[in-house]
């Protein structure tokens, strides 16, 4: 079993295997800030960490504000990787900020972006950021051209080496190429929530070669809710076709999308990372890919 077997993908100038590991569920909490629940354990999600790198994971997604009272995801990337896996692609991304109450703040400014990217630096306990997305706060940010380009002052600093961005339309990508080269768009999607077909951002992105990376790919319009019975009787089919999960199924279905699409699921359940980089070898039919990618009654 090995994250290789979903194939690799150029992030920037590191080959990466398309199946990696989202870092925000080591923290307990989710976006939201719901940081109510027993803090994971520390040294467990070292391991987990260290296990998804044994399995071939070199792409981790993560970011400053994934915390929770007791615990950074950062942080514990930092100690994870201590050890010297100069291979493996870290993923952050700036913007939004909480405050150490978990409150969120507005929209970083984007003379204030430095620091978002300094306090990275430090909790990851590096000299530069492999990979910087720009997260994008929504219809209350029509353009990302200011902020973008106080990143790209940063890449030419030194501080970051490639630049992505996160929660946008196919007008931001145009926006920010003209600024510099965006490596990855990280963006909502999967079977239940398909707004980058219906934009096209998936295909823009194969066609200029940058890397799609969806999140919520398994848990879709649950967001970041623990994971709940499948609902979609397609979804059972195939997994019973292939005696897999109906999350491998759905891991499976968006790697199949393009070469260009890399999946970033998280857990701190063992036996599910387990599950999830075994998708990688999970390949579906013409067929089950057509069935699936049907729309649905009262469907997204």
């Amino acid at each position: 079993m090995s994250a290789a077997a979903a194939g690799t993908w150029k992030l920037g100038d590191k080959e990466v295997n398309r199946i990696g590991y989202g870092a925000m569920r080591l923290t307990g909490n989710g976006m939201a800030g719901n940081s109510d629940g027993p803090p994971i354990d520390r040294d467990h999600a070292v391991r987990l960490l260290r296990r998804a790198v044994d399995r071939g994971v070199n792409h981790i997604d993560t970011a400053s504000f994934y915390f929770s009272p007791l615990r950074s995801a950062n942080e514990l990337i930092n100690r994870a990787l201590s050890s010297g896996q100069d291979d493996v692609v870290v993923v952050t991304k700036v913007g939004p900020g909480r405050d150490p109450s978990g409150e969120w703040h507005a929209m970083a400014r984007p003379d204030r972006l430095r620091g978002q990217v300094e306090e990275n630096l430090r909790q990851l306990g590096r000299d530069h950021l492999d990979v910087v997305n720009l997260r994008r706060n929504g219809p209350d940010m029509p353009s990302v051209a200011e902020h973008f380009g106080a990143l790209a002052e940063l890449r030419e600093a030194g501080l970051i080496r490639h630049l992505g961005l996160s929660n946008v339309r196919p007008e931001h990508v145009a926006e920010a190429r003209a600024i510099a080269p965006v490596v990855c768009v990280q963006n909502s999607y999967g079977l239940d929530w398909r707004r980058a077909d219906d934009s096209g951002l998936v295909d823009l992105c194969g066609e200029l070669g940058i890397a799609f990376v969806p999140f919520f790919a398994v848990a879709g319009l649950r967001r970041e809710a623990a994971a709940g019975q499948e609902r979609d009787d397609r979804v059972r089919a195939v997994a019973r076709a292939h005696a897999a999960t109906p999350a491998q199924v759905r891991l499976a279905w968006t790697l199949h999308r393009g070469p260009h699409v890399l999946a970033i699921p998280g857990t701190s359940d063992p036996a599910h990372l387990d599950e999830n980089i075994a998708a990688a070898a999970l390949r579906l039919t013409p067929e089950e890919m057509e069935l699936l990618g049907a729309p649905v009654a009262d469907g997204p």
